[in-house]
């Protein structure tokens, strides 16, 4: 349990703050402005509050509240802790986009865990398409969900979203499976389950479809690329479950579940 802050109060549970520069120790830091704004008007911290803040290099920092101002909190660093939270598994979901809150879910979901990069893809049956500004301001919200699921779970290092590909130009440029690779897609006629695969010695690519999966020419040119079908029950699931429910049971399997 932490100690309680210098004018006596116990610090809020579960403060924790995502900043983008490189930190250490007695540095004064100020938090981003959606940051400052959910300390000091949705937690209501105070000044002398305990925080913790990380920064993606790994570990994270004890923190004292120094300063809250208008639109602006600044805390400073006091300790170093060096904790990592990261799976043993490399894991890629590769996430056909799908509209609104079930993107937004698969990759808060993912991110808790354990994901370490989201590649958003439209495909054929992709409701959502995406060009120009929308593309960089919805790219640029699910980065800031994945930073948010991070301050949540405790990661120290935010997973990497990248900006979204048609399917076809990300598989044509995909390069042949690395020694250990495993490449999957879920699908309800495969004959293989995925407690019937070996334990990966590398990173682990997750292919999910949009709402309405992957077509068949999809599926096909996947395969080609190294991508082997696994049965996850005769149900057909939808896109947010078929994510969360496949990454769950590879850190089941083979992760730090």
């Amino acid at each position: 349990m932490k100690a309680p802050s210098e004018t006596g109060r116990t610090p809020r549970p579960g403060a924790r703050f995502h900043v983008d520069r490189t930190l250490g120790v007695g540095a004064d830091v100020a938090l981003p402005p959606d940051a400052a704004h959910h300390a000091a008007r949705v937690l209501r911290l105070s000044e002398n509050d305990l925080v913790t803040v990380f920064d993606d290099t790994g570990g994270e920092y004890l923190s004292v509240i120094v300063r809250i101002g208008r639109g602006e909190v600044v805390v400073r660093t006091t300790t170093f802790l060096d904790i990592e939270r990261e799976s043993p598994l490399t894991t890629v979901l590769v996430q056909g986009v799908s509209s609104g809150e079930r993107m937004d879910y698969t990759i808060r979901k993912a991110v808790e865990l354990g994901i370490t990069r989201v590649v958003p893809v439209f495909t054929e049956r992709s409701v959502v398409k995406l060009t120009g500004d929308r593309a960089d301001r919805r790219t640029a919200h699910w980065r800031a969900l994945a930073i948010a699921a991070c301050e949540q779970c405790g990661r120290n290092r935010v997973p990497v979203v990248d900006a979204p590909l048609p399917f076809e130009r990300w598989l044509g440029d995909l390069p042949s499976p690395q020694a250990g690779e495993v490449r999957l897609t879920l699908s309800p006629a495969a004959t293989q389950r995925l407690a019937d695969l070996p334990r990966p010695s590398g990173p682990i690519a997750l292919l999910v479809g949009p709402e309405g999966g992957l077509t068949s020419d999809e599926a096909a040119l996947a395969q080609l690329r190294g991508f082997d079908s696994v049965r996850f029950g005769p149900r057909v699931l939808r896109t947010e479950t078929a994510a969360v429910a496949a990454l769950a049971a590879l850190q089941t399997l083979w992760g730090d579940f």
